[in-house]
């Protein structure tokens, strides 16, 4: 085996530029998917364009359907991963919510779809512009939720994303989340790994007995009611708890065979070590927020910045036991919860959730901020910045802030 993993590392990686959205695509031809459904809206549509580009120049060999709806899309693709078929597809805003009954239906049945959500705010009123609602609305259904920050990332999560859905110990969907426009329309240079290097490290897609086939008579979505409705969503429930341990094993083997080594898998650290106040958010807004950091460093303030990839499953633990060693923690939520506890976002909601058991809790203040693609700017981390600061020294704080308003 140690053989093998290092005669693939040998094999130099292609570099292109290439947008985040075009990275998934070129995940889907590496992950040798079979069957892609498409539905255009934006900014989503630009995955399935590329997917079109490459099959159209023979580059990807699959069945790609184009749908007459987001619903449809995903009921096409749910089939066919139940009868064996490697699949994806996705949706972005209003569209992932018009799907939202197949969406509903997926875990349950056990489907290991792997999809791409590129964030838009939800209508009306229209803005094509990045918001995490449209996600996060399958935060309770069973659907696996990952954010990713840079189009490297994205193909990698990609392909992790495969391995971890599939994995039998799984068998849930996986929502791969990339901000609209700041990553599904930014390029930037990315390691495109050989097909040996997946290959060895994604499995071909196995049901094993639970493959809908003629000589293999399953019942699938049965009517159960009262009488086995609980057990089945323990069965989901459980599955989601057992995705901790396969996804630490499948970012491990991961950095074996890629080389490319992501640390935690749940949550990246960003100039924590000697940190006295952090940030925590998800998604693209880290590159404003590091710049910021960086400049506020040079300024003698010490800020770090906690970046969640994994928001399902939720690593609740080990997210509370790293903000417990701050003395203040701001989160920055891109989405909003209208009506929440302390009229908060959905992060700040459950990161509170998470801290409530821990020995140390520190302050928890909440920012309302970048909503329909607003820019997150560095005058606005830095606001943020300081009002945690005024929080560590025992200054009341409002719970939660919006942040970039008109005046």
């Amino acid at each position: 085996m140690a053989q093998a993993v290092a005669s693939l590392e040998q094999q130099a990686d292609k570099t292109a530029l290439i947008t985040g959205s075009e990275a998934i695509a070129v995940a889907c031809k590496l992950a040798d998917v079979d069957v892609i459904t498409a539905y255009p809206i934006r900014p989503y549509d630009t995955v399935m364009q590329y997917v079109a580009k490459l099959v159209a120049n023979g580059e990807l060999d699959c069945e790609y359907i184009v749908a007459e709806s987001e619903h449809s899309q995903f009921e096409i693709v749910k089939h066919a991963s139940a009868v064996g078929a490697r699949v994806f597809c996705g949706s972005s805003g209003v569209g992932w919510m018009y799907a939202f009954e197949a969406l509903t239906v997926t875990p349950g049945l056990r489907i290991p779809m792997v999809a791409m959500v590129g964030n838009r705010a939800l209508d009306d009123p229209g803005a094509f512009g990045v918001e995490h609602n449209d996600a996060l609305a399958v935060r309770d259904l069973g659907w696996q939720l990952v954010w990713v920050d840079n189009p490297q990332e994205a193909l990698d999560t990609a392909l992790i994303a495969y391995r971890v859905a599939e994995d039998r110990r799984v068998f849930l969907p996986c929502a791969i989340s990339c901000d609209g426009a700041f990553l599904t329309h930014s390029q930037a240079l990315v390691k495109i790994p050989s097909q040996e290097k997946v290959d060895a490290f994604l499995p071909p897609y196995n049901r094993g007995d639970l493959l809908l086939h003629p000589d293999n008579p399953i019942t699938v979505a049965p009517q159960v009611n009262e009488d086995w409705l609980m057990e089945i969503r323990r069965q989901t429930a459980a599955a989601m708890e057992r995705a901790y341990t396969v996804i630490r094993e499948a970012y491990a083997e991961f950095e074996q065979i890629f080389g490319r080594r992501y640390g935690n898998p749940f949550f990246e650290e960003y100039q924590t070590e000697d940190a006295e106040i952090v940030l925590v958010g998800m998604g693209t807004l880290s590159t404003p927020v590091k710049v910021a950091i960086r400049e506020m460093r040079k300024e003698g303030k010490k800020v770090g910045f906690v970046r969640v990839r994994w928001f399902r499953p939720f690593a609740a633990e080990e997210l509370a036991k790293t903000l417990g060693r701050f003395s203040a923690v701001g989160i920055i939520d891109r989405d909003f919860s209208l009506g929440s506890p302390y009229l908060s976002g959905v992060l700040a909601t459950e990161v509170r959730a998470a801290m409530y058991p821990a020995a140390k809790r520190p302050p928890m203040l909440d920012f309302i901020c970048g909503l329909g693609g607003r820019e997150v700017t560095l005058p606005d981390v830095k606001k943020m910045s300081d009002i945690v600061y005024h929080a560590a020294e025992g200054k009341p704080q409002p719970l939660t802030q919006w942040i970039g308003l008109r005046e």
